[in-house]
């Protein structure tokens, strides 16, 4: 089956060299030289990383070293792996400035905070991580790996967003979104001191809101209490919550009050009115981490135990997901994907370029085509 589609690929030519499936990892490599300036050697292995990772489906090394492109044993390449996740260190905020300059996401951004965590045997992997939401679903752009199984803490996501700080200085954020996990009074005071950060932040039923400072609080499932399903109300000015000022709004979602998911009970310091709708798009960091595992790259699949390995594991998904992403991106532009019945797209964004990267890396060697150049998504112009 032929793609039906056209693109120009600019200065990058897939007949540069005498093999297609030779010279490939060759012309990635000077595709990624801009970005990441790093020795040949290790930028020619992230070019075969990225080729193996969108034909295997899986971060597995085993799986990885089996369609590993080149001549050498799968043993040799397995080993090559593992030599650069415990040899070569990873500067995590160019990872996160080369993403960006590919996705190209205008600002002001709309950052969203959470995490993800699954278990292999008796290790539990707990990544918390930050990203921009467009279209739809998170972009990568920070993250840490928590030694623990449980929530973070205020001075966890206060450390990932001074990175973000440090990394982006001048970027607009239109707000950030976290859910009820990311709630207290040192998290709020941060986010609501000295430089503040627009929020829409869903807090538990058990939170107690206040008319004034000086007043006993009532859980907010007692303040919402007499809303119908459905119904939603912003109760006036400013209440306090954690022991600070904020705009509250809430929603009921179910009728059975003594369920968790009964309420949608926001806080935010700015534009309590559309509150709600911003924060919906919280979902795109769900979205991204069903990307990142069981809906693209597998990465409960690893078996890498150690946090360091981990993350440079992570860079260079984070690599593969905006390649995906602008590849779905020119496809659907090209050919829309079709819309079902229920008004939603019948596939996503990301699993559309993600699927035709797939097949162009798995047919190096067949009759299949792509009338566009897949290396040029990866290209900052």
């Amino acid at each position: 089956m032929r793609e039906t589609l056209s693109y120009n690929p600019g200065t990058v030519k897939l007949d540069e060299s005498p093999s297609r499936a030779g010279g490939l990892p060759l012309l990635i490599r000077e595709q990624l030289r801009p970005h990441l300036g790093w020795h040949g050697a290790r930028l020619g292995f992230v070019a075969m990383f990225m080729v193996a990772l969108f034909r295997a489906k899986t971060v597995n090394l085993a799986e990885l070293a089996t369609v590993w492109m080149g001549k050498a044993e799968e043993e040799s390449n397995y080993k090559r792996m593992q030599r650069f996740f415990s040899a070569f260190d990873v500067e995590m905020s160019q990872i996160a400035i080369m993403v960006m300059k590919i996705a190209k996401i205008p600002q002001p951004w709309v950052l969203s905070i959470d995490r993800t965590n699954w278990s292999f045997g008796q290790t539990h992997f707990n990544i918390l991580m930050l990203c921009v939401v467009h279209e739809g679903i998170g972009y990568p752009l920070l993250w840490q790996m928590l030694d623990k199984k449980g929530n973070s803490n205020s001075g966890e996501r206060m450390d990932l967003l001074e990175r973000f700080d440090t990394v982006f200085p001048e970027i607009q954020i239109a707000y950030l979104t976290g859910d009820r996990e990311f709630i207290g009074k040192e998290w709020l005071s941060y986010l609501l001191i000295e430089t503040p950060i627009p929020f829409r932040q869903r807090i538990r039923h058990s939170d107690k809101i206040a008319p004034a400072p000086a007043q006993d609080g009532v859980s907010a499932a007692q303040v919402f209490a007499n809303l119908k399903v459905g119904e939603t109300r912003i109760l006036s000015g400013r209440h306090w919550v954690w022991g600070r000022p904020v705009y509250v709004v809430g929603t009921r979602l179910e009728a059975n009050p003594k369920d968790d998911d009964a309420f949608l009970i926001l806080i935010t310091n700015t534009t309590p009115e559309t509150a709600l709708c911003d924060y919906a798009c919280r979902w795109g960091i769900e979205t991204l981490f069903g990307a990142l595992k069981t809906r693209g790259f597998c990465l409960e699949a690893t078996h890498f135990t150690d946090a360091s390995r981990l993350s440079k594991l992570v860079a260079l998904l984070a690599i593969a997901f905006v390649w995906a992403m602008k590849a779905g991106l020119w496809r659907h532009a090209h050919k829309p994907i079709r819309i079902k019945k229920h008004g939603r797209r019948a596939h996503s964004l990301f699993r559309y370029g993600f699927d035709i990267l797939r097949r162009f890396f798995s047919n190096l060697d067949s009759s299949f085509e792509l009338n566009c150049n897949p290396l040029h998504f990866l290209s900052c112009t």
